[in-house]
């Protein structure tokens, strides 16, 4: 069973949805013993970090999430999610992330924000197995104005180019990230899910 974590932000159902299509049930949840139990999690969002933040602590899900990555459980985070795993934001001023990796979240300068729409992915981690059977340079979609921008580059599985090429993925050992929405990039977005469903 994969766990998607509800915590009030993200098109949850859309998410849940495009699990099962890739071929996996899915339950949203804000129960921390579902996300326990579960064998895979998922930390989607669209929005900032501040309240995401807020509302993971307000339902005590802050320790789960730690607990869960350092159990070696599967691990993704989508767009906000992806962005809450790193340390710092500048989103509405300075906010902490969950700080499972060394890095920070970056606006978009002198460009037009948010990115919103389609746009190519430059795989980097051939290894990287969210990519196995993905070709280079596929269409994803995204809605975002902030960017991840990692400390260690070696985490980075793939880049995209948005005025400057930037982190889009991420992979390090059970712990994924994508800044592009995998439920609204069709074929390409099923692949990467079912990829993450047979880790």
């Amino acid at each position: 069973m994969i766990a998607i974590i509800d915590y009030g932000m993200g098109n949850l159902r859309s998410v849940q949805k495009a699990f099962e299509k890739a071929g996996s049930a899915a339950i949203v949840t804000q129960n921390i013993s579902d996300i326990e139990n579960a064998k895979k999690i998922v930390l989607p969002g669209v929005g900032a970090m501040r309240p995401a933040m807020d509302k993971l602590t307000e339902l005590g899900l802050i320790s789960v999430i730690k607990n869960a990555i350092k159990s070696g459980k599967s691990f993704l985070g989508i767009c906000l999610g992806f962005q809450l795993l790193f340390e710092t934001s500048y989103e509405g001023g300075e906010v902490k992330g969950l700080g499972i990796f060394k890095g920070t979240v970056e606006k978009f300068t002198q460009l037009k924000v948010p990115q919103m729409g389609w746009n190519q992915i430059q795989i980097q981690q051939k290894d990287c197995v969210l990519f196995k059977d993905v070709p280079n340079s596929s269409n994803v979609y995204l809605c975002h104005s902030y960017y991840v921008k990692p400390n260690d580059e070696t985490i980075v599985a793939a880049t995209t180019n948005y005025g400057i090429d930037y982190c889009s993925s991420m992979c390090s050992h059970n712990v994924f990230g994508v800044q592009f929405h995998p439920e609204k990039s069709q074929a390409i977005g099923i692949k990467i899910l079912e990829n993450f469903i047979k880790i």
